[in-house]
């Protein structure tokens, strides 16, 4: 029995012209950071707090400072980023998101043949154990090859 896949269609009927964005795309660099009082208790964060929502770019430019052969947490990044923004904490759910857009868009760049050495190396920010990780589109085995070729352990 052969499965056939229907194309998009809008609620009108008509065919949707729908097209997705792709990792380079969701860089988004001219989108701007935003430190914003936090109206009520959110994951980590309590009422009343100043938090930094980054910019996939922000996130970007601090995984590329971290040396090799180190791994710096999620957690880290956070706390790191909402001091250099003079926050108190950085969001957790975009801060989640963005290393994952990095991750992909880093990985798009090398599949298109950039040198592994002028791409964001995600793989010191990201655990093969987290829930980004898993969602990752390419799987987690490039992930876990660079981290083993730097040493690193999550």
């Amino acid at each position: 029995m052969a499965i056939t896949a229907k194309k998009p269609v809008r609620s009108n009927g008509r065919k949707s012209s729908f097209k997705r964005k792709t990792w380079a795309e969701k860089m988004l660099p001219c989108r701007k950071y935003e430190v914003k009082k936090n109206d009520y208790d959110f994951a980590d964060i309590p009422a009343g707090s100043k938090m930094l929502i980054a910019t996939p770019k922000i996130v970007d430019d601090y995984v590329r400072q971290i040396p090799k052969g180190y791994f710096t947490d999620i957690k880290q990044i956070r706390k790191d980023l909402a001091a250099g923004y003079k926050a108190e904490y950085t969001c957790p759910v975009t801060t989640g998101i963005f290393i994952r857009i990095i991750a992909e868009n880093a990985h798009e760049e090398y599949i298109k043949g950039r040198p592994l050495s002028k791409i964001t190396p995600f793989w010191r920010a990201l655990s093969a154990k987290s829930p980004s990780a898993k969602k990752l589109s390419f799987g987690i085995k490039f992930l876990k090859d660079q981290q083993k070729k730097e040493g690193i352990v999550t």
